[in-house]
């Protein structure tokens, strides 16, 4: 049975303030306003959210038309906060709690508000061993990269099979994926265009950074020497095409990004001839027990060792235009959070 904890909408808060994406003239505009609780959608739980983080999905909302259908609309696809009020019994006022993904922050209004409405079925309890702020120091960049490390293991990777590549690396997927697989023992090789990160990567725990010129098919080959024992890729593109050529005998690589591209030319050498897995992860409709197990290892064994450190930037919501545009640009390292 459903049961409504915590205060009756209308008397739960006074006006808050929320970022605002709207379309004018075929072009974006963003504002911060004050919106009251009218102003939210339909949901099961209301939260006073502490924290949001900035992702690439984030800075794609911006561009018109291109994620985002309906205007205005409230973005963010993260968030952290408690509990106003609940119509869902397994969640009660106080209760500190995340949400990721889902329709959050693109046909939903997001994160990137003082108080938000969703679905009882977006609301991952917060596990013990991470607060509010880490949870959104990790964010999807962070579940996407702990949900790419239980993949990789879970189709075989061990720290003895050789080093493992992590491509974009001084973004948020792969700044917390380089973080992670050092601590559980990985060598881990980063690549990134970026010669002025290298100390910063060398700091999250690879042995060795190259440059992404090297880690990029300039030439169509079915398959090249075997270099790597897996490979976390969220940039896609040219650079997937030469990761799947050079991973070893029945390793595998986790893809989930595109800032790189979305078209891929490869052969089925790879797969037929050395055993090599795709792995597609997803993040937003990622089923609910997963998720919850994921959250639950980045609160222990995969919580990242330099997560308060220079892994995060934090930000007020009258920021956001200038960091969703350098986001755009690959212009932002490691994690973003805005606080509310």
């Amino acid at each position: 049975m459903s049961i409504r904890l915590g205060i009756r909408k209308g008397e739960m808060m006074n006006d808050f303030r929320a970022f605002v994406l709207d379309l004018v003239d075929g072009q974006t505009k963003m504002e911060v306003k004050q919106l009251s609780a009218n102003d939210l959608p339909d949901g099961d739980v209301t939260i006073r959210v502490a924290f949001s983080s900035v992702n690439f999905k984030d800075g794609l909302a911006t561009i018109p038309n291109r994620i985002i259908k309906t205007y205005p609309l409230i973005p963010g696809i993260d968030l952290a906060g408690t509990v106003i009020e609940s119509q869902d019994e397994r969640f009660r006022e106080g209760d500190p709690v995340i949400v990721t993904s889902y329709e959050l922050g693109v046909s939903h209004h997001g994160g990137f508000s003082e108080v938000a409405r969703v679905p009882a079925k977006w609301v991952v309890p917060l596990p013990n061993g991470l607060n509010l702020r880490e949870a959104m120091i990790l964010g999807t960049a962070g579940f996407t990269a702990a949900l790419s490390v239980q993949r990789l293991e879970e189709n075989g990777l061990q720290p003895a099979q050789g080093p493992v590549l992590v491509t974009g690396a001084t973004g948020g997927v792969g700044s917390v994926s380089v973080d992670i697989l050092s601590k559980i023992g990985y060598e881990v090789v980063a690549s990134t265009g970026k010669t002025s990160e290298h100390e910063y990567l060398y700091q999250l725990g690879a042995k060795q950074v190259i440059h992404r010129e090297e880690v990029v098919a300039s030439e169509q080959k079915p398959l090249r020497q075997q270099r790597w024992a897996g490979a976390i890729d969220p940039v896609g593109g040219k650079t997937l095409e030469y990761v799947l050529s050079t991973i070893q005998y029945g390793g595998s690589v986790a893809l989930s990004g595109l800032t790189g591209g979305t078209d891929v030319s490869t052969t089925v050498h790879p797969f037929i001839l050395r055993g090599v897995n795709l792995l597609g992860i997803d993040s937003v409709y990622c089923p609910m027990k997963v998720r919850e197990k994921v959250w639950k290892r980045l609160a222990t064994d995969l919580k990242p060792k330099k997560l308060n450190e220079n892994i995060v930037d934090e930000i007020s919501l009258e920021e956001l235009p200038e960091v969703l545009s350098k986001i755009l640009k690959g212009q932002i390292r490691g994690r973003t959070i805005v606080k509310m």
